[in-house]
């Protein structure tokens, strides 16, 4: 053996020798938790990809950049709110990169593909917003966890806050997809339980916005009220469109939070007044929610919305896990464990998560009044959703 050869044995029996004697917490903090975050950066919904991505920045800063004591690395793919890439990018994610967690999206139609690979491959995945009911029903897992809300649950608030309005025959109107069906059924439901009847379900493909037909419809039908779930562009012109049509002046309208969250520069005053249903609204009187606020205005220099809110809570979540892992190695059955039973200390009210790992949380009554969307009181308290199909329940 020559010289150099020895001095770099004896330099790796020294290595060895260190690294035998630090203290399990050290050898613990040098590990990463890889994030593959998987949300639409260009496009329609770019803006909330943003904002969910923010949000889970925001609290991984506060916690020093690191949760469970461990570093958190991210893997970014922008999954262009497109259903047919959805599988090929989720399976990069963890078999290029190998994420520890899939964090993603906003499409229930990609998500409800990555939701098949993360089942598929035994990865853990949190959903930060896409709301299909499937994905903690039928659809439910183990390794699948929500860190938002079902189509079904501030629709379901809004039909009780109808029926305590008095109203008795009420119209609905969306578009012919998934989530406008989901959140019509919500509403149908604890409406017509109070005593309520929909006296017509009518529905216009997505993403058509020629609503007029539909608004003289209405007109001609006199309900009591009526119930929507549009989002974004579609859900601006709907509100300018009915408010022009004369009709917000003599038939109410209400919606889940969709309709009013990240549209109000755009109806131009036309939804001034609106009611609408969400797990979270401007005004919100707990400290979590005023610190949240002021941490992210100062960073990013806007407000935050819902979006951000449920990518900082995924991350609170995440942590909740990680916590639980002691190890070197990543323990995700003690993860799983720990964020099945943690309290999220969320800024729209702490909330627990069901058997079916979805939120369970209070649905606010918010009144647009100016560019905010105030809360005026809860329309439910902890609602759960019931998570049809889900065979963890």
């Amino acid at each position: 053996m020559g010289k150099a050869q020895g001095r770099n044995r004896f330099r790796t029996i020294v290595a060895l020798a260190a690294a035998a004697v630090l203290p399990l917490g050290a050898a613990h903090a040098a590990e990463k938790v890889k994030v593959g975050l998987m949300l639409p950066y260009t496009g329609t919904y770019a803006a909330l990809g943003n904002a969910i991505t923010n949000g889970f920045k925001q609290y991984v800063a506060e916690q020093g950049g690191k949760l469970g004591g461990r570093e958190v690395q991210y893997f970014v793919v922008d999954d262009e709110s497109d259903p047919s890439k959805a599988t090929e990018n989720a399976s990069k994610l963890v078999k290029r990169d190998s994420v520890d967690v899939l964090v993603g999206t906003v499409h229930s139609g990609v998500a409800l593909a990555m939701a098949k690979v993360a089942r598929d491959t035994k990865t853990l995945m949190i959903i930060p917003n896409a709301g299909a009911d499937e994905l903690t029903g039928p659809l439910c897992a183990p390794n699948v966890f929500r860190s938002s809300f079902t189509n079904w649950q501030p629709a379901y608030g809004m039909g009780k806050v109808a029926a305590e309005r008095g109203h008795k025959n009420i119209v609905t109107l969306t578009w012919k997809y998934a989530a406008g069906e989901q959140a019509v059924n919500g509403f149908k439901e604890a409406f017509e339980k109070a005593g309520g009847k929909i006296a017509k379900e009518l529905y216009l493909p997505f993403p058509n916005v020629e609503f007029q037909p539909y608004l003289t419809e209405i007109a001609n039908l006199k309900p009591d009220a009526v119930f929507v779930f549009f989002a974004g562009g579609g859900a601006a012109k709907f509100v300018k469109d009915y408010d022009a049509a004369g009709l917000k002046k003599s038939i109410p309208l209400y919606g889940s939070g969709f309709l009013t969250d990240g549209t109000l520069d755009a109806m131009g005053g036309a939804g001034e007044g609106l009611l609408t249903t969400l797990h979270y609204a401007d005004g919100l009187d707990n400290a979590k929610d005023k610190a949240f606020r002021s941490a992210y205005e100062a960073q990013y220099k806007m407000q935050p919305d819902v979006y951000a809110v449920q990518g900082y809570d995924a991350a609170q979540m995440l942590r909740a896990g990680l916590d639980a892992s002691k190890g070197a190695e990543l323990d995700q059955a003690a993860m799983i464990k720990a964020m099945e039973a943690a309290k999220i200390d969320s800024p729209r009210g702490a909330f627990t998560l069901s058997k079916a790992h979805n939120p369970v949380q209070d649905i606010y009554l918010r009144k647009v009044e100016g560019s905010d969307n105030k809360v005026v009181g809860v329309a439910e308290k902890a609602l759960a959703d019931p998570a049809r199909g889900c065979r963890m329940k």
